[in-house]
């Protein structure tokens, strides 16, 4: 199992870009399909973006499509999220998780129960 570390988190204004990294440890990164939640003030967790474990398939919730970009480097142990045209609802804690077991559009559907989960970094987007 992995240990996931994420990064690049903090304040945003509205309109703006900010990109987020997922450091994994180990050498079977690239064995999980990786995806990425987030969880706003006061809201239950909610799914954003996943990617295959190639990275040939990917995967956006409703509220992110067309925004925000899912990719990852296996070379780098690291997935990241590139989040364009932000908005003060994509405020929140952003999470990243991997499991060994899903397929990317099925990851859409979990929130929790999910192999590996990193510690959060926050996102705040100002108006």
């Amino acid at each position: 199992q992995v240990q996931l570390v994420e990064s690049g988190g903090g304040l945003v204004q509205a309109g703006g870009s900010l990109r987020l990294s997922c450091a994994a440890s180990g050498r079977t990164f690239s064995s999980y399909t990786m995806g990425w939640f987030r969880q706003a003030p006061g809201q239950e967790r909610e799914f954003v973006a996943s990617v295959s474990r190639a990275g040939a398939i990917t995967y956006y919730a409703d509220s992110v499509k067309g925004r925000f970009i899912i990719s990852r480097d296996n070379a780098k142990n690291t997935v990241y999220l590139q989040m364009n045209s932000l908005k003060s609802e994509d405020t929140a804690v952003y999470y990243c998780a991997g499991d060994q077991l899903l397929r990317t559009q099925t990851m859409g559907a979990r929130t929790r129960n999910l192999e590996v989960w990193g510690q959060g970094t926050l996102v705040t987007v100002s108006s």
